[in-house]
């Protein structure tokens, strides 16, 4: 899953991709370098980053997927937590809203992805709550009571896909914990996606304080979330994600088969 920034201050990209003609094509460059999925979103989630109105968002984020469902093949999400934004981003052409609270900010998010059938990324967040103490345990709280709202609403399970929410409330030791302890997640029974792209842990540990010097650190990420039974991967190098996978995929058909408990 390629990340495409329509926005001025996203903290890794902020205002390459913030025009049409721009976003586009930088998700068309992703794709070419082996993008399955391009996520586009139209307001930054970075701590401190500057509020948008739905107005904002949708007139940042539409067009693009408008040009991208009429000129590719590729799979569409929309990263927003906004039911209207997510309603008009799947009119467009978006097949999966990857929405940063859950579903549990916007009360209207689960039916309306319930009614267009899209798929739905489903992530966890230490914002606005009170964490419990254990990094596991507080993941399955809060992403049950997603999966609670999107059952309710008439989401189909097959189109659930979970993120643990790396960098979202978390500190460095908490993401390091949630990626040593990530295989605990399977216990849910669905695909988990990882968002470590250039995170800020990922440069406190290495000590690079750019954000684009910090894909090898993610690419090193990505293996060890890959072997730890990670899914799909949310990033902006692709290349670098790309072949750190044939690496960590490489070992894992190599791997003895797990006996049955």
């Amino acid at each position: 899953m390629a990340i495409v920034n329509a926005t001025p201050d996203s903290f890794s990209d902020g205002g390459r991709f913030l025009a049409v003609d721009a976003a586009f094509s930088h998700a068309l460059t992703c794709v070419e370098e082996g993008a399955d999925i391009i996520d586009i979103g139209g307001e930054s989630t970075r701590p401190g980053a500057a509020d948008v109105t739905e107005a904002q968002e949708q007139d940042r984020v539409l067009p693009v997927i408008e040009r991208l469902r009429r000129e590719s093949e590729v799979l569409i999400s929309v990263d927003t937590y906004r039911a209207s934004t997510a309603r008009l981003a799947i009119e467009a052409g978006a097949h999966i809203v990857n929405d940063v609270f859950g579903l549990q900010k916007d009360a209207e998010m689960a039916g309306v992805i319930a009614a267009a059938r899209a798929g739905v990324c489903i992530m966890h967040t230490g914002r606005g709550r009170q964490k419990r103490a254990d990094v596991i345990e507080d993941q399955f709280e809060f992403l049950n009571r997603s999966l609670e709202i999107a059952e309710d609403a008439g989401v189909a399970r097959d189109a659930v896909v979970l993120d643990p929410g790396f960098g979202f409330a978390k500190d460095e030791d908490e993401n390091v914990e949630l990626m040593a302890r990530f295989g605990e997640l399977a216990a849910f029974g669905l695909p988990v996606l990882a968002g470590t792209s250039r995170k800020r842990f990922i440069g406190s540990l290495t000590g690079r304080d750019a954000a684009p010097e910090r894909d090898i650190g993610t690419a090193a990420t990505t293996a060890i979330l890959r072997l730890s039974g990670a899914s799909i991967f949310r990033v902006h190098n692709v290349i670098a994600t790309r072949d750190a996978l044939a690496i960590a995929d490489a070992v894992l058909a190599k791997a003895p088969a797990k006996a049955d408990a």
